[in-house]
Parts: structure tokens; sequence; C-alpha cells
């Protein structure tokens, strides 16, 4: 059967604090329970960002705020952000990144320092997300980032919390499902979100492809749905997520979207609706 209605089952969507206000217009145009990430990022401050999570549990959606681990100057600064988050209904399914800051500002150099600190579990969380990254990322190496990976698996098996993987975006379906077999063969069998940009400017689109380490090659953009030799109009992600939908099977164990908005919010709560009415499961050829 073709997969794609089943990607488009309890997707996820990604804000920053200051999508809060589209995010309270729109909560009603996407599904109870959509889980909704909202981002660690050093220009938003930590009320802002709970706030959003807070706003996202108000609509009946999942806030699943994100915890920067080099961002943390202490563990007490950890503490008091997971107390503000219970207040508001919004500690018990966290995202856990390193961050961006190449010199850690507190004890936690890593995603895997933060979660083997037994904090999370402390404050209540019961499932914790992780990282991944098909393409792999332009400042670690491969075998360090498959390392961290199993690593942080373990460390939450160990801990009794759930878990999942989200990754970063990709406009290359082969690089995408090729990491997927790998996870399995390694034995990792948590349940995986692929990151997908919502429609947005083409321009808008490489220049975060740039930023993150996207390959962008004029291929795998023609096949996206764009051309580099024109960055105008915009991409959505219809041709990725049904070539994603039809090539996965039961190997490939529970696989779901996870939605970047890059501050297209509005663009993307219309796409999710659109595909989801008219994804119909076919039988294939």
């Amino acid at each position: 059967m073709h997969r794609t209605p089943t990607l488009l089952e309890d997707l996820s969507v990604e804000i920053t604090a200051r999508d809060t206000p589209a995010l309270v217009a729109r909560a009603a145009d996407l599904p109870a329970g959509t889980r909704v990430s909202v981002t660690h990022l050093g220009t938003e401050g930590a009320a802002e960002r709970r706030e959003a999570a807070a706003a996202a549990a108000r609509a009946e959606l999942v806030p699943v705020p994100h915890l920067a681990a080099r961002r943390f100057a202490s563990e007490s600064e950890l503490r008091e952000t997971l107390a503000g988050l219970r207040a508001h209904q919004a500690h018990e399914r966290l995202f856990v990144v390193g961050g961006d800051p190449r010199t850690p500002a507190g004890p936690y150099a890593s995603a895997l320092d933060l979660i083997r600190s037994g904090v999370l579990a402390e404050a209540g969380a019961a499932e914790v997300g992780i990282t991944g990254y098909p393409e792999g990322h332009p400042a670690i190496a491969d075998d360090a980032l498959w390392a961290a990976l199993g690593a942080k698996a373990a460390a939450l098996t160990d801990q009794g919390l759930a878990g999942s993987i989200t990754t970063q975006f990709s406009f290359d379906v082969d690089a995408v499902v090729a990491w997927i077999e790998r996870v399995r063969e390694l034995g990792i069998g948590l349940p995986i979100r692929v990151g997908v940009p919502g429609p947005a400017g083409v321009r808008r689109l490489v220049a975060f492809a740039r930023r993150c380490g996207v390959a962008t090659s004029a291929g795998i953009a023609r096949k996206y749905g764009f051309s580099l030799a024109s960055l105008v109009g915009t991409a959505g992600p219809d041709r990725f997520v049904a070539e994603l939908g039809a090539r996965l099977d039961g190997r490939h164990g529970e696989v779901r979207l996870h939605l970047f908005t890059f501050g297209t919010l509005d663009a993307t709560v219309a796409w999710a609706g659109e595909a989801r009415a008219n994804a119909l499961p076919v039988e294939r050829p």
C-alpha cells in the first residue's frame, strides 16, 4: 500500500516563539493533539518560549518545547525552565538539542549530557525527542553523529523515557530513506519524524539549506520542485512526501512528518490540511 496517508497521520509542526500569534489564529485548523515544537533560539527569551508552549496547550495541541543543552548556564537554570513549563502543562514532551553555541554556557556540552543528567525524568518528562541528520552535520563527523544517536537512544531507555527522532529537513528522498534504513539496521527502533519544509519561497528554502548543510544540487532541487537557476516563486513538499510515502514499508518502522514552518505557518497549516484531505491509499502496480 502507498504510505503517504500514514505519513500524514499525527504529523508535527515546528515554530519559534514569534509565531505564537499565528499559531493561536490557526490552531483550529490543526487536528487536536497535533505536536507543536517550539525552538530554543538565543534571540528569544524563556518567557516567550514558555508562552508559545502554553498557547499550544490551551488550543488542545501538544507542546514540545526544545531545550538547547549548551545554552543552559547551570542545572538550576534548567530546573527553573522545566518548572515554568510544568506550570503550563508543557513539560511532558520535550526535545533536546545540543544548540548552536560552540562553547557551552554551563555544565551541558551536548544533548547527551543533558539527558544523562536525569533532570528531565525528575521533572516529570514522559517523552524526549532527539535529532537525526540524514545528510550529516556540517560541523560533526558522521561517526560521531551515529555514536551520539545510539547513546542518546540508550540513555532514554535506561531512564524509562519514551523517545523519538526528528530529522533535519532534506530535499533528497534517497538520502532520507538510506538514513532510516541504517537507523533500523543499528537496532534503533524509535519512531522517526522526517523533517520537511512547509511551502516557502525558494530563496528562503535555499538560504536555510545552506545554513544547515542540506544538499541543494541542481538535480535534487529539480526533483523536489524548484530550480536553482531562478530563485523565485514558492516550493512545497508534495513531490518529496509522495515519493517518501511510496518507498516506505514495514522495514522502516514508524515514520511520520515533521513540518518546518520557516516563518510561514499559515501556508504550512493550509498545506497539511489539503494533503490530509487529498491523500488516498492506492495499490502499487
